[in-house]
């Protein structure tokens, strides 16, 4: 049952009493209701367990080595005044009377205070005005906060005012079917939450109430929040945007002027509207990683495709150092596009969901891994890493025989890459029932089948592609043409896929081109209003697919970073012509690109690619086939990669030509299978590959048996033998390490005081070894 704390009166049903509606002026209304709430926290429900003072303590456990033993749990202060969410790695506390503010945000790793000012829990904009979602007024000075100047702030009688709260433990985001896949973590995250409700006494905003939701998970330094509205009233509202957390950060760093060059112009040192400054220049405070699920752009990097974090200037600390106050030491949570949508009666918003993970120090290694377990917890799915050939057949003959390919050699799932005979936009009888025969085909040998399907950067026509607001014309998407998936066509594509996916059985989505964030300014297209919604309707629509997928099993291949909405895997990050270069050249270039592709991102979220017919030109030198003349290069290929833990899309017509071909794959396969566990953990990165000595990665887990395996190349035309540090922290280990190269001979190490250990190694021309650690 839920834990609920309600005020004097249910204020839904005070502001129905007759003696309240007929007072004549508003604010009189508003001062009763402020009277109401002023002493609310009294009765504060006495179920959450009580605060105690001897919680104020650090964390004394590093959590990637050891997991935290404290639950989340959400706790009362013994006077009922204030809400203290606290799971060992952070602390936020709110005062909930005469509105709830937080006040103290603080990661217990290692004692460092987050807040310097309390702000609202939220801001929305309705019919055009903003208004405060809870939020206490009268803090005077800006630069740090003091519990003892909780009592003297007040609440404003124009902010939605706290009524209850609730709580309960955390529900999964996504009903996801994990045990179908070769899934690290099929476990969901487990936490509490804590809902505050929140009404305004304002004529306008009568039957609104707000919600702002917030998780606290186990075992991370981890919340989340969202909002909701429900319209309750009988009139529609249009919601144009929703901020959905605001913090008065302490800021990172100092300085008299904060632009990025004196030499720009007044109007160059910020982006963004007049009234909406962003600061540049100074550090951002670097305490804190924040994601939300409202990201694109095909960059393959969640910073890169973020749009929604803003870090701006606040005018209100006015004892800052900068004397322009352009020091980015506000966050606000929103949209760039705005949300633009219209609220009937009885309909409820949901705004996008914001995770904030407590960062400890600046290496960015250490903070790589943070984010790296942050994704296994709240995201399980993306731990799925099926072994998949991407298949380019002309006939259903060659998909049979690629199946029974990969059934022999140990793959586990096959995918029909794009220029296959493949048409998932076809629903006819006839289609999807030659599908549905091939995808049975391929169960009884134990392998998932899937396929390649184009969304965006295609044009269908003038009616259904994305109208630019500049021209009033198709066009203007990022990739020039796209559909507007709020179209006729697109909800059709929606609704052709989904039909596909249960009529056949198909077990795999690779969705090229999802939706990139295209505004549109159409006024016909039935999923959206106008260039206001267009972008909101857009995204939520190929969310609803993804977790539709997700829910019933369907692996999600997408160029997007759609990861906390359902889909399984990225691209690493690649340019596609360089595919067009030599074998040679591409085996460098591919281990740069996993040793770039995995700072925040775990091996499972990311795909790399082999080509092993011809790919955006080039010549024999390119490619692989035949597969008996490059077997050396074949199997160089395949280690690097199921070294590190990732796929590739081994695009051609088989795996194999030769028995010993076949024998080579296999091979690899077992002993990715063999190791899979910590050849799917994290990495640390030893040197990135240059061509000129060395490179490595190193796997680590502390859970596992084998707490690491070391993969190790040299790129020289020469044997090498050289001696290197490892670092050995992040494998759990303290005292000593044995070290078995190619799992078999056994060397034992002492571990030096920093957790590291020397390690020599010898290695033959063009070629690589690899050690297990214990």
């Amino acid at each position: 049952m839920p834990i609920l704390v309600l005020n004097n009166y249910n204020l839904i049903d005070f502001m129905k009493i007759k003696f309240f509606n007929t007072l004549s002026y508003s604010f009189i209304r508003v001062f009763l209701l402020l009277v109401i709430l002023q002493y609310s926290y009294l009765l504060s429900a006495q179920d959450l367990p009580v605060w105690k003072p001897e919680m104020n303590v650090n964390a004394t456990d590093d959590w990637l080595i050891k997991p935290e033993s404290k639950k989340a749990d959400i706790y009362q202060t013994p006077d009922g005044k204030n809400i203290i969410l606290y799971n060992g790695l952070l602390r936020r506390s709110f005062r909930i009377s005469p509105n709830v503010a937080c006040y103290d945000y603080i990661n217990l790793q290692n004692g460092k205070q987050l807040l310097r000012s309390v702000k609202a829990e939220a801001l929305i904009t309705i019919n055009g005005k903003e208004y405060n979602v809870g939020g206490l007024h009268g803090q005077k000075e800006n630069a740090y906060f003091l519990p003892e100047w909780l009592n003297n702030l007040t609440a404003n009688s124009s902010d939605f005012q706290f009524i209850k709260y609730e709580t309960s433990t955390l529900k999964p985001y996504l009903k996801w079917k994990g045990d179908a896949w070769w899934a690290s973590n099929k476990k969901e995250p487990t936490g509490k939450t804590i809902t505050f409700f929140y009404q305004s006494g304002l004529k306008e905003l009568k039957g609104i109430t707000v919600r702002v939701h917030y998780n606290i998970y186990d075992g991370l330094p981890l919340i989340s929040k969202w909002v909701t509205i429900e319209n309750a009233g009988a009139e529609t509202i249009k919601i144009n945007q929703v901020v959905n957390e605001t913090i008065g950060f302490v800021e990172e760093e100092s300085a008299v002027i904060g632009a990025i060059d004196p030499a720009l112009h007044a109007e160059d040192i910020y982006s963004g509207k007049k009234d909406d400054k962003v600061a540049k220049g100074m550090l951002s405070p670097q305490g804190i990683y924040i994601e939300s699920n409202f990201a694109f752009n095909n960059a393959m990097r969640y910073k890169l495709s973020d749009q929604t974090t803003h870090w701006k200037i606040d005018t209100t600390y006015t004892s800052q150092v900068s004397y322009n106050s352009d020091t980015p030491c506000l966050l606000e949570i929103y949209p760039n596009a705005g949300v633009g949508v219209e609220l009937s009666s009885n309909n409820i918003f949901t705004s996008i969901t914001t995770y904030e993970l407590l960062l400890d120090n600046y290496d960015r290694e250490r903070r790589g891994l943070m984010v790296r377990k942050m994704y296994r917890t709240i995201a399980p799915w993306v731990t799925a890493n099926p072994i998949y050939m991407h298949l380019v057949s002309k006939n259903d003959e060659q998909v049979k025989t690629a199946i029974d390919q990969c059934s022999t050699t140990g793959y586990e799932a096959l995918i029909l890459s794009f220029g296959s005979q493949i048409d998932q936009e076809d629903t006819s009888k006839q289609n999807l029932e030659r599908w549905k025969k091939i995808a049975e085909y391929a169960h009884t040998k134990n392998v998932k089948i899937g396929g390649y399907s184009l969304f965006s950067s295609r044009r269908i026509d003038d009616a259904d592609d994305v109208i630019d607001p500049k021209t009033g014309k198709p066009g203007g998407a990022l990739y020039g043409d796209a559909p507007c998936y709020a179209s006729k066509w697109g909800l059709g594509y929606r609704d052709k896929i989904k039909k596909f996916y249960v009529s056949t059985g198909f077990d795999i989505w690779e969705n090229d081109g999802p939706y990139a964030g295209d505004i549109c300014a159409s006024t016909t297209h039935p999923g959206h209003k106008d260039l206001d919604d267009s972008q909101w309707q857009q995204m939520n629509i190929q969310k609803e697919l993804y977790h539709w997928l997700n829910e019933r099993g369907v692996y999600i291949n997408a160029p997007d970073w759609y990861f906390l909405d359902g889909s399984n895997k990225i691209g690493i990050g690649y340019k596609e012509v360089n595919f067009s270069l030599s074998r040679e050249q591409q085996i460098i270039l591919n281990r740069q690109n996993i040793y770039d592709g995995l700072w925040n991102e775990i091996p499972s979220m990311v795909w790399g690619f082999v080509p092993l017919t011809k790919y955006h030109g080039g010549g024999p030198e390119a490619i692989l086939e035949p597969l008996k003349d490059h077997l050396k290069d074949y199997k160089q290929l395949m280690v690097q990669y199921y070294g590190a833990g990732v796929q590739a899309m081994y695009r051609g017509p088989r795996l194999y030509d030769t028995e010993e071909t076949k024998e080579t794959v296999t091979n690899v396969i077992d002993w990715y299978k063999k190791y899979r566990d910590i050849l799917n953990s994290d990495i640390i990165h030893l040197q990135r590959a240059d061509g000129r000595d060395w490179d490595g990665i190193m796997h680590v887990n502390p859970q596992l048996k084998e707490k690491g395996l070391i993969m190790l190349y040299n790129p020289l035309k020469e044997k090498i033998t050289r001696t290197i540090k490892v670092p050995l922290y992040y494998t759990g280990l303290t005292q000593t390490a044995i070290f078995l190269e190619k799992g078999k001979v056994k060397t034992i190490q002492k571990i030096n005081r920093d957790y590291s250990t020397d390690l020599t190694f010898t290695i033959e021309p063009e070629s690589y070894t690899w050690f297990v650690v214990e």
